[in-house]
């Protein structure tokens, strides 16, 4: 399975879909990437993505979540700000949910775009290809996700892309 984003050219995730862009829900960041991804295995009912921040650990002192969502069986593709406009994505809440962050479970379930504090970060996006469909609901934490996709993976895809600070 592979994975590709157009909102990411040479390594760098577009200033549009971080703390640079001019969309964000109660500040924060909120236009999420355009996503592709092909090659998928027979048996797909469902797809997972998590975007991570692990760069975030000295600053935060864990890896900060970005995006957690969980994609219907038939799509190929999520386009540009799919967190915000597509009401078919169930999705989990990202580290805006923290102390840190200061958004509620339903501001925190969305696409929450790059912002770091201190340097250039890398993000790391995975899409998990599954062969269940995941009964999960708006407002699911990460550790959730995982419980409820482990033995079900059947391929994963890993995209990186940087944003400065």
């Amino acid at each position: 399975m592979k994975i590709i984003s157009s909102g990411i050219k040479d390594g760098y995730i577009e200033e549009k879909y971080g703390k640079y862009g001019d969309q964000n829900l109660k500040g924060m960041p909120s236009k999420s990437l355009p996503l592709q991804w092909e090659t998928i295995p027979e048996g797909t009912k469902s797809y997972a993505l998590v975007m991570e921040d692990f760069d975030a650990i000295p600053v935060t002192g864990f890896s900060w979540i970005h995006w957690v969502t969980i994609i219907p069986k038939e799509y190929l593709e999520l386009k540009e700000n799919a967190s915000l406009d597509d009401k078919n994505l169930i999705q989990g809440v990202n580290s805006w949910i923290s102390s840190m962050g200061g958004l509620d479970q339903g501001d925190a379930s969305h696409f929450g775009g790059p912002a770091p504090p201190d340097k250039t970060h890398t993000y790391t996006i995975k899409l998990y290809a599954l062969d269940v469909e995941l009964s999960l609901k708006s407002g699911f934490y990460l550790n959730e996700l995982y419980k409820s996709i482990d033995g079900h993976i059947l391929d994963m895809a890993k995209l990186e892309g940087k944003y400065n600070n």
